[in-house]
């Protein structure tokens, strides 16, 4: 298995209240790009809001393959998206990216 860093962008077509970004960064925690080298040595946050509402998680999966890689982060954004109440309709994703792979993960 290969750890991946993986790039979704996506947009709040309502905005974001603050306790709803609250929630939306818990529930990215797990998968904070923080815990491999990559992540760490060019400070990459889970979460990133625009003045425009549009934004980018950055997140760290484990897989096989890229393509999986990247399948497994749109479970993993959508998952988290819903944890902080929102849908497909008020946040909805880009295509996943790979935007690194780590081998070394602390």
């Amino acid at each position: 298995m290969t750890t991946y860093v993986i790039t979704v962008p996506g947009t709040f077509t309502d905005g974001i209240e603050p306790d709803a970004r609250a929630r939306l960064g818990h529930a990215l925690r797990p998968a904070d790009p923080h815990t491999t080298t990559m992540g760490s040595d060019e400070d990459l946050d889970a979460l990133t809001v625009n003045e425009d509402d549009t934004f980018t998680l950055r997140l760290t999966v484990e897989a096989d393959s890229g393509p999986h890689a990247e399948q497994e982060a749109r479970s993993l954004a959508g998952a988290a998206l819903r944890a902080a109440g929102l849908d497909e309709r008020t946040a909805p994703l880009g295509p996943a990216v790979i935007t690194g792979i780590d081998s070394q993960v602390h």
